[in-house]
């Protein structure tokens, strides 16, 4: 179940396997999360990050792929019932590998979607596309018809939360402003935007160590970000956000929120708690067995984001590693060999993106920034997108953004401002 990285290496895993595979997932293609910011900011389009998942799997023989909606599991019958086009559809299985994913966490405050889109899929992207790059006409129209009042609003971008994902989008908004879009227009400046970090937390990127931490800030506020921490949400809509710190309340006019704090799993995993007696940490994940399955259901795995085990955070090399180990122990099942030791993580580090030629690592005893850092994250992640075809693209779409000042992908459209929210609209019961 899924078609991320947990799900993708699993059924990858096991194409040597004597075992019939079924990949069920509620989209067509794979989708290479860590890189969404870049769709958003119109360096990559979708199709270089996202590639068609029948296409990957074309010539593994024992993989069927098939695109559905998984509502339920049922773990006694060993059945899984999916929504399709054409109704509902049973699936049994003999192995279960659950890699259903974690969407989006406004802590409570779900109402706060609808003006600030989260970073969790294409859809996400390509409206936060649509809501950044609409501001810039937007100011351009305002002041063209003799409204500067307006400009401040329209010209002030708000991205809540400071990990790996808030930092990359505030740095590649603000390469926006100062480098990529300066000349582009007549009647504004985009280099007076204003770009506002928020985050609850006491500094940045927390997970990579407070040295990297406050080297990441000082690369933002050079760029031009404006870094403001122990500052808690409390309110936002279309027009400003509203956040607590200790010396009160305050206000933010702003045209674009992105929401990139907290994440929450997938309901599926509540179903999975209440079946088996599996418990359930604070976002919803399934706390799992050292062996990565369910108490009492050898034959369930549950891999990637959906898990929960030993405090390992939700990052693409837990996902791949888990979904190979969930493999490997199906594959040893079926020769009649004893089972393999627990699961381990081999943690080969955290990377994150702050501007063109500049980034933080964190690998090991190991701690880079800077150059050496962004050479390393370029490396990393042309290695795992998947395809020839689209590491060269993605490696000619980069040398433009990053040597140049273009960006190929610029191009919006309404539908991708609205067609998220009229998708859940039409999705809720009536």
């Amino acid at each position: 179940m899924g078609s991320g990285f947990g799900g993708l290496f699993a059924t990858q895993a096991l194409r040597r396997a004597d075992v019939d595979v079924t990949l069920v997932s509620r989209t067509t293609s794979h989708l290479f999360q860590p890189l969404l910011y870049q769709v958003a900011t119109g360096i990559l389009s979708e199709g270089e990050i996202a590639p068609a998942t029948r296409e990957i799997l074309r010539r593994q023989r024992n993989a069927v792929v098939l695109l559905e909606d998984v509502v339920d599991i049922d773990l006694a019958a060993r059945t899984v019932t999916s929504t399709t086009a054409t109704g509902p559809v049973t699936t049994s299985y003999d192995s279960l590998v659950v890699a259903a994913g974690v969407g989006q966490s406004y802590f409570g405050h779900d109402d706060f979607a609808r003006y600030a889109p989260g970073m969790k899929d294409i859809d996400d992207a390509l409206e936060l596309r649509g809501r950044i790059l609409g501001a810039f006409e937007s100011a351009e129209s305002a002041a063209a018809s003799g409204r500067p009042d307006l400009l401040e609003r329209r010209q002030t971008f708000v991205v809540v939360g400071a990990g790996p994902t808030g930092v990359e989008m505030a740095g590649q908004i603000a390469e926006l402003a100062h480098r990529t879009l300066r000349r582009d227009f007549r009647h504004i400046d985009p280099t007076a935007s204003r770009i506002v970090l928020l985050d609850a937390a006491d500094e940045i990127l927390p997970s990579f160590g407070t040295d990297l931490g406050a080297r990441a800030r000082a690369r933002l506020e050079h760029l031009g970000v404006d870094v403001r921490l122990g500052a808690t949400v409390v309110d936002l809509d279309e027009d400003a956000v509203r956040y607590r710190d200790g010396s009160g309340t305050h206000e933010i006019a702003a045209a674009c929120t992105v929401w990139a704090a907290g994440v929450a799993a997938n309901p599926l995993g509540a179903v999975l708690a209440r079946q088996s007696g599996a418990a359930l940490d604070r976002a919803g994940r399934v706390v799992v067995q050292p062996d990565l399955t369910l108490p009492g259901h050898p034959e369930v795995y549950v891999v990637g984001d959906l898990m929960s085990l030993d405090g390992l955070p939700g990052v693409a090399q837990v996902a791949i590693q888990s979904g190979r180990y969930a493999a490997r122990a199906i594959r040893r099942r079926i020769a009649g060999e004893p089972p393999q030791q627990p699961f381990r993580y081999r943690d080969k580090g955290s990377m994150a993106t702050i501007s063109r030629f500049s980034a933080v690592a964190s690998i090991g005893p190991l701690r880079v920034s800077g150059f050496a850092a962004w050479l390393l994250w370029l490396a990393v992640h042309l290695v795992y997108i998947i395809g020839f075809k689209h590491r060269v693209t993605t490696l000619l779409h980069w040398a433009v953004s990053f040597v140049g000042r273009g960006r190929a992908e610029r191009s919006i459209t309404e539908q991708q401002v609205v067609a998220r929210e009229v998708i859940a609209q039409a999705a809720r019961p009536d």
